[in-house]
């Protein structure tokens, strides 16, 4: 099956409502050996057609609105954290410790972008805080790939050896993820989950009257989450007050959304999230598996204190396999299921040209939480709730098979070679911000965000 029907079977949809996605095909737009472009046409494409199917059945209407995906958002989307502006200023994506490193005997690379992670870094290797770059480089190219990925990861770094698709394919982890589904989706119980009100209003807001906890960081999630408020779900985002947010990070995936900021091991905090929770419709996590369970917050716990909730989990790895308590971001995926072999050449490896694993999962991760709202939607007597578990590492075993490239049926448009159509500027409370639109579109949808991002954390941790 091509890339679309593959992504709209994955969460259950209708194939017959296929025929609602045009396309538009732009030269130029996410150039890549692998298929990167027709994974970003199928999962922002299937997130658009499971918002119009929900928003028909909220309206009481029996035809399903067009979808169009247009090549130019999604490449300009899938790059929103490097076309953000603020005030003139552009992010900087990458910290000087988050790159490839030559080994003893290949390739290695790390993810020092946090604080925490930086320090990890450097304390496997025994290197102090204020270690350069040539200091690293240096201990790396006397080491292994595979001692300094199991070195760093014992430390609670981040660091993964370079392999190819082939060395991915027999390795345990590459072996379970394999075995999965791409959207992993369990119903939880029988009770009867809230019923949404009918649709009223222009534009159509599909998730309107939603409640949305975030409990996600660093692009895949906060993706997700960001589409759920585009389209009118009230997100308010909770992070541990510990763990500080990049705040350009934040400026890019926070529109539409509230932030604030809970301790759940305090009681008061807790007790605050609890009331929260009670009232919460969706919950999505992308922290490492098992890492909020202490909280009680697993999808069967929740589900048993909030019936009908739907729990959305996103991990790099999957949670499952020896790989499955591990941390991980889209280059290190990339690095180890054989994706920076494919882009690379035999003298370095490469990458995708966005963090597409990222993006797309984000947008599929969405796509999976209205399907399942739809579903909710159109029974009768008891709306159970969902578990709805999605991995990048799944993502990209999906990018790397045969078949996501195949024919499309597209207008052709002009070539893709400058991002401004896709470009708008707002005022927002970290300043004049220049952004990407969202890629996802439907007849009568939103074009843009209701509200720009706030200051990191700094909302009343309480529904609107």
């Amino acid at each position: 099956m091509t890339g679309i029907k593959v992504a709209w079977a994955a969460i259950g949809g209708d194939p017959a409502l296929l025929s609602r996605v045009s396309t538009v095909a732009r030269e130029g737009a996410l150039e890549a050996r692998l298929p990167v472009r027709e994974l970003a046409r199928a999962c922002v494409g299937a997130c658009a057609l499971a918002a119009a199917e929900l928003g028909a059945r909220r309206a009481g209407r029996t035809e399903v609105p067009g979808v169009r995906v247009d090549d130019g958002a999604l490449a300009t989307a899938f790059v929103s954290e490097r076309h953000l502006l603020i005030d003139g200023r552009a992010p900087v994506s990458f910290a000087p410790l988050s790159r490839f490193w030559r080994t003893a005997d290949g390739w290695v690379r790390t993810h020092a972008n946090y604080p925490h992670h930086r320090a990890r870094l450097l304390g496997a290797l025994r290197l102090p805080a204020d270690a350069s770059v040539e200091d690293v480089a240096a201990v790396l190219a006397e080491r292994s790939a595979l001692e300094t990925e199991n070195t760093v990861y014992g430390a609670g770094g981040l660091a993964v050896a370079l392999r190819t698709a082939a060395e991915w394919a027999v390795h345990p982890q590459g072996v379970a993820v394999s075995g999965r589904a791409l959207v992993e989706r369990e119903r939880l119980g029988g009770a009867r989950a809230r019923a949404l009100p009918p649709l009223d209003g222009d534009p159509s807001l599909p998730a309107a009257g939603l409640r949305v906890l975030d409990l996600t960081r660093v692009i895949a999630g906060p993706v997700a989450t960001r589409t759920l408020a585009l389209l009118g779900a009230d997100v308010l985002r909770v992070d541990a007050p510990e763990l500080p947010e990049d705040a350009d990070a934040h400026a890019d995936t926070g529109f539409g959304k509230r932030s604030t900021r809970l301790d759940l091991g305090l009681a008061a905090d807790r007790r605050t999230f609890e009331d929260l929770l009670g009232r919460a419709d969706v919950i999505v996590t992308g922290y490492r598996p098992g890492a909020l369970d202490r909280f009680g917050l697993s999808p069967e716990a929740l589900a048993d204190r909030r019936p009908g909730l739907i729990v959305a989990q996103l991990s790099a790895w999957g949670a499952y396999g020896p790989w499955g308590e591990r941390r991980g971001f889209d280059s290190l995926v990339q690095v180890a299921t054989g994706v920076a072999v494919a882009e690379g050449s035999p003298e370095r490896p490469g990458a995708l040209p966005a963090q597409a694993l990222d993006h797309g999962t984000g947008y599929l991760l969405a796509a999976s939480v209205l399907r399942a709202l739809t579903e909710q939607a159109g029974e009768s007597g008891q709306r159970c709730g969902f578990a709805l578990r999605l991995a990048l590492a799944r993502t990209a075993a999906w990018l790397t098979a045969p078949g996501v490239a195949g024919p499309v049926h597209a207008e052709s448009g002009t070539a893709y070679d400058r991002p401004d159509a896709w470009l708008v500027e707002t005022d927002s409370g970290v300043g004049r911000l220049r952004h990407a639109l969202s890629p996802v579109s439907f007849a009568g949808g939103p074009v843009n965000w209701a509200r720009p991002p706030g200051r990191w954390g700094t909302d009343p941790a309480r529904w609107a």
